[in-house]
């Protein structure tokens, strides 16, 4: 079966593309092993995708090199999905910082790609399993629904993450395979885990969740943390764990709004307990283990100055070394991937192989959470599919 493309992976990225070459009157496969279109698509935000941030732009993102994604983002921005949101009269909302959900259900975005791809006279080949890639004078595939070939060749497969949804490493096995250089995957947008004695203490506050401020490297984030059995979890520690370097630390303020060192000295001649001071503005439960562990609670009275403000440091800069993460199982998203030194920024091709294109979770270009990395999907595959 010759087509003028073929698209391998039927997620976010790899719809896009596909539209946009079919618009183009390409003559368009794509290619997915799952057996439902988008699956990752359906499973965010809670069944109702985070499709896009209306504050997206080039800062949002890490990469080995931050300039890359910049053309994309110039030419398909957040309003322009929105638009077509829109269009096929999707209701949606901002949940909190310029993070778009649909009203009711994720199913609507897949849906909306698939007609649009019908549209566009894409074919979808799901249940397809891509065994054997070769390159000639064309792109040559086996698969078990027989052979295709095409002149063009997206790999839309994206990372490592939500192995129980299907994710493989094919797409990394693919740029290997045609001497594509790769930058190290890890995990991204992911629970940190504790060391087991702090695990041993923690651990047992399961479900408690904190508006904390949390810090790695130079970058910091204001959201809440969550406590889990193993660590710690939440929007601002998945935020960080992007950042968190292997063997490197974090630290958290439980305290963003309030000076705890004023705090704590203007109590200072009263007979209250620290821990209970401290729930009046955190949990009972985790200042009660909090002190068991790093401040032994006594009468605000009995501590010094000097302890006090070694306390107020802690709790406005507590720092933990995370034993690991929570790996691929429970990231978001995968960090790393194709070196953007391999592509064309303005067309997603391969330098070293005309004709093979990377887009998506694949590349080494990683969103924040919230949104972005849908809009790395668009936009990557937006640009892919003016060319291919």
């Amino acid at each position: 079966m010759k087509f003028d493309v073929i698209v391998i992976g039927g997620g976010a990225a790899g719809l896009m593309c596909a539209i946009e070459a079919g618009k183009r009157g390409r003559s368009v496969v794509v290619l997915d092993h799952a057996e439902r279109l988008g699956k990752k698509i359906l499973i965010s935000g809670g069944g109702r995708c985070n499709f896009t941030n209306v504050n997206a732009t080039p800062q949002n993102y890490l990469s080995n090199n931050p300039n890359f994604c910049k053309s994309a983002f110039a030419r398909y921005r957040p309003a322009d999905f929105i638009a077509l949101v829109e269009k096929h009269g999707i209701a949606y909302h901002e949940k909190k910082l310029g993070q778009l959900f649909c009203d009711f259900s994720s199913r609507q975005i897949v849906e909306m790609l698939d007609a649009e791809c019908k549209k566009a006279g894409v074919q979808i080949r799901l249940n397809c399993r891509v065994e054997q890639v070769a390159k000639d004078a064309e792109f040559q595939l086996a698969t078990n629904q027989g052979s295709f070939s095409s002149d063009a060749l997206v790999i839309a497969t994206g990372g490592l993450s939500f192995p129980k949804i299907g994710a493989t490493d094919f797409g990394y096995r693919i740029a290997k395979q045609f001497g594509i250089n790769l930058v190290p995957a890890r995990p991204g947008l992911v629970p940190l885990t504790f060391q087991g004695d702090e695990q041993s203490v923690f651990g047992q506050l399961s479900g408690i969740s904190i508006d904390a401020i949390a810090i790695a490297e130079d970058v910091s984030f204001r959201e809440n943390i969550l406590f889990t059995h193993r660590g710690l979890s939440g929007p601002a520690i998945l935020q960080v764990s992007s950042y968190q370097q292997e063997k490197g630390g974090i630290a958290i303020n439980l305290f963003p709004e309030v000076n705890v060192k004023e705090l704590l000295l203007r109590s200072r001649q009263s007979a209250k307990e620290l821990k209970n001071l401290l729930a009046e503005h955190l949990p009972q439960r985790f200042t009660q283990e909090w002190c068991t562990r790093f401040a032994p609670s006594k009468p605000m009275h009995r501590y010094s100055n000097v302890e006090l403000e070694a306390i107020a440091q802690r709790l406005q800069h507590w720092e933990i070394l995370p034993s690991g993460t929570e790996g691929y199982a429970k990231a978001e998203v995968t960090l790393g991937g194709v070196d953007t030194g391999e592509l064309s920024s303005k067309t997603m091709e391969a330098r070293k192989l005309p004709g093979l294109y990377f887009i998506g979770e694949i590349v080494d270009v990683t969103g924040w959470l919230g949104g972005y990395n849908f809009q790395w999907a668009w936009a990557s595959g937006f640009a892919a599919g003016q060319f291919v």
